[in-house]
């Protein structure tokens, strides 16, 4: 990859970076500013539903890309804001393809830098794949050993193929994506603390509860059918 590119890949992210954050003030990707300016954005959606959703999309690759503590309370303003079916949608895509292009800016731009900083995290990686193959990253997507940005960033650095990191990635990443845009979906309409104690939210966050040993058992059952 030449230079030049490397440097407008650069530039190109610089850019995105500044954006946001010009944009966007912290509070509003924090879960009490989302509480807070919940009343505006619905409003928001109501007025302009399709540049809230491409708004949404951008946003939450911006995120993933820039590794932005905040995945999960973007997961949960998608139920928020644009209910189950929609937000599982606009969620699963944005997530997907933010790791992914996190994944290909790491092996583009920050190869030497990931390799000597995460240098025993990267070799622990090499083994995992070499013992297990995809089925290592399906199980990192599942139960994370890592954070969700250092996967996408330590996967840069292996031979593994793109197409198939954006495969595993999507489909790996979506029993997550159900549960918290479901706890979205509770919190948008949460008013009152008597809210809590209602049968849906109490079933979001049982679900919340339970997505830790159930990935645990699908992660058993694929090394077993493997």
């Amino acid at each position: 990859m030449s230079l030049v590119l490397k440097l407008l890949m650069a530039g190109l992210l610089v850019g995105c970076a500044l954006w946001l954050g010009h944009t966007f003030a912290p509070s509003l990707l924090t879960l009490d500013g989302l509480r807070q300016h919940l009343t505006m954005l619905e409003q928001f959606r109501d007025e302009r539903p399709v540049t809230t959703a491409a708004m949404y999309l951008g946003i939450y690759i911006l995120a993933s890309v820039f590794a932005l503590p905040s995945a999960q309370v973007l997961t949960l303003a998608s139920g928020a804001l644009f209910g189950f079916w929609q937000g599982v949608l606009l969620t699963s895509f944005a997530s997907s393809i933010g790791a992914t292009l996190s994944m290909i800016i790491s092996r583009l731009l920050l190869r030497q830098l990931i390799a000597t900083r995460f240098a025993t995290a990267l070799a622990q990686v090499n083994r995992g794949l070499a013992g297990s193959g995809w089925i290592y990253l399906a199980s990192l997507r599942l139960t994370p050993v890592f954070p969700f940005v250092l996967i996408n960033l330590l996967f840069g650095l292996t031979a593994f193929p793109v197409w198939l990191f954006y495969v595993i990635s999507q489909v790996f990443m979506f029993p997550a994506t159900l549960v918290y845009v479901n706890a979205g979906t509770q919190l948008g309409s949460l008013t009152s603390l008597s809210g809590i104690l209602s049968p849906r939210m109490l079933g979001a966050l049982m679900l919340l509860a339970l997505l830790g040993p159930l990935s645990r058992l699908t992660i058993r059952r694929l090394e077993r059918s493997a």
